[in-house]
């Protein structure tokens, strides 16, 4: 089993350096490359003020945040919620720079991120497949054909929605995001029946990939072992066939 953490964060200012801390996280599951439902979404009292660009791009005040719970007090359900999972998240070193900021100020310190979690950055990964183009979320959705027509704001939970639509097309070409139980039908809420083909008499014709496809393909993987700093999951599967299952 696979299971990833597709996760965005909103913060009152640039750079935890500076004070800054989170005021949002949102988190989405998918396990084998399907969403299962489960989500982490919080909003947080930061403890100080917002600054007003950073209001500009998220839309939170610090009149809406005054009655919500601090980091510290969410710190154990979200740990529990991201642990041993690979996080998929865009400019991963931004997120985990706040997140690694505010574990800091437990008592005790809680672990850094990279302690309880794998990360895949979709940002480093875009830059890779797709080099001098831009490769922001906004970009990366037009490229797909996700429609963030709803993003007038930024927020945490869709942002990570978004993000989950362009990494399955991105690394994957799933084109459409479903449950892992299938769809009730409309009429009598039972399960979708799977259409029956009759198969007696076809003929497939099995189109082998080429020396030059496959050579392409080798150095796909290769981007995408940089980009992960380790071997890609196709990699992995490989070598041990037996380590999903």
């Amino acid at each position: 089993m696979t299971r990833q953490i597709v996760l965005d964060t909103e913060t009152t200012g640039l750079e935890p350096a500076e004070g800054h801390r989170i005021i949002e996280i949102g988190c989405l599951e998918l396990v084998n490359r399907r969403l299962t439902g489960r989500k982490f979404h919080q909003y947080l009292n930061p403890g100080r003020e917002i600054d007003r660009a950073a209001e500009d791009v998220h839309g939170l005040s610090n009149a809406f945040l005054a009655d919500k719970p601090r980091f510290a007090d969410v710190a154990g359900e979200f740990l529990e919620f991201v642990q041993g999972a690979e996080l998929v998240i865009h400019n991963a070193a931004f997120d985990l720079g706040f997140l690694d900021a505010e574990l800091a100020q437990l008592d005790p310190p809680g672990p850094a991120m990279t302690q309880v979690c794998g990360v895949l950055d979709t940002l480093m990964l875009a830059r890779q497949l797709h080099p001098g183009q831009r490769n922001s979320l906004d970009a990366l959705c037009k490229r797909f054909e996700v429609d963030n027509s709803n993003r007038e704001l930024h927020g945490a939970l869709l942002d990570a929605q978004l993000l989950a639509d362009v990494y399955l097309l991105m690394t994957g070409g799933q084109a459409e995001l479903v449950l892992a139980a299938e769809e009730a039908t409309a009429a009598g809420g039972g399960r979708r029946r799977p259409k029956q083909v009759r198969r007696q008499g076809l003929k497939l014709v099995v189109q082998r990939a080429s020396a030059a496809e496959m050579a392409a393909h080798e150095a796909a993987l290769d981007r995408l072992d940089q980009a992960l700093g380790r071997p890609c999951l196709w990699r992995r599967e490989q070598a041990d066939p037996a380590a999903e299952s």
